[in-house]
């Protein structure tokens, strides 16, 4: 136990103890255009997510076209920043957290939307909302106090699941698959001419072609969005335990700490 007390106290030097919080503010006020992070390009990117997923909450009620294009092209740029920050050298501790709580909040706005356009699964829907902000949250924290450089960072001894959850290519399609499904269920909502007739097909007895294409879309997805929220009690479990180990062996060593001093006296 004193040796993982020991470990807990170097990662946390390394990582976020190394600066203190004046000095940081003091260093953002006074930093140059040159080595502006707010002014990274990927956080630019972020921005411009922000902005869009505006255009998509003021149209979601009204005009179902212009909300889905904006919202679509705000979760696609969410690829497209992490690309940006890697290949230009532009990674920050900042621009994750950006990311991280742009997703969580266009989610999030968009199930608000949902809880009143289906509300008798309101329930549902805030339950989706309240283990994504939970878990996402306690999964950066436990990040911060272990010294991981990202909570993307999980080594498949911590967490098998969750080391191949944050693979580049299968969190986006997870993320994106998640995203569709919620698009799909707003645009339930408004698109209400079956497959074959948007085909130009003939009638059909066909279960998939008296379907719309966003209940199509829906089914797809569907199983996806159940992966991802699965994902989610996990990350959420995961980080619990490593909190707590944390605690545990934060504990151990005010213990050892307490019995020296009391040796020396």
């Amino acid at each position: 136990m004193a040796s993982d007390s020991a470990q807990v106290r170097s990662r946390r030097r390394g990582s976020i103890d190394v600066v203190d919080a004046k000095v940081a503010v003091d260093l953002a006020t006074a930093q140059s255009y040159s080595e502006n992070v707010f002014l990274f390009i990927p956080n630019l990117i972020g921005y411009s997510r922000i902005i869009l997923a505006g255009v998509a909450l003021h149209y979601m009620s009204f005009h179902p076209k212009y909300c889905t294009l904006a919202y679509g092209i705000s979760c696609l740029l969410d690829a497209a920043d992490g690309h940006a920050a890697r290949l230009l050298g532009q990674t920050s501790k900042f621009g994750a957290v950006l990311d991280m709580v742009t997703d969580r909040c266009t989610t999030s706005a968009l199930l608000c939307y949902l809880s009143s356009a289906y509300p008798n699964y309101t329930l549902g829907f805030q339950f989706l909302i309240t283990l994504d902000f939970a878990s996402h949250y306690m999964h950066m924290y436990s990040s911060l106090v272990t010294g991981s450089r990202s909570h993307k960072t999980v080594k498949s001894d911590v967490s098998y699941i969750l080391s191949l959850y944050y693979n580049p290519t299968l969190l986006f399609l997870i993320c994106a698959g998640n995203e569709m499904f919620f698009v799909a269920l707003y645009l339930m909502k408004w698109v209400h001419i079956p497959l074959w007739h948007s085909l130009g097909l003939s009638p059909s007895t066909s279960l998939i072609f008296s379907l719309t294409w966003p209940q199509l879309m829906a089914y797809l997805c569907g199983p996806v969005c159940a992966l991802k929220n699965v994902i989610n009690l996990v990350q959420l479990w995961k980080a619990s335990k490593i909190l707590v180990g944390v605690d545990l062996a934060e504990r151990a060593s005010a213990r050892e700490e307490e019995i020296s001093k009391a040796k020396k006296t």
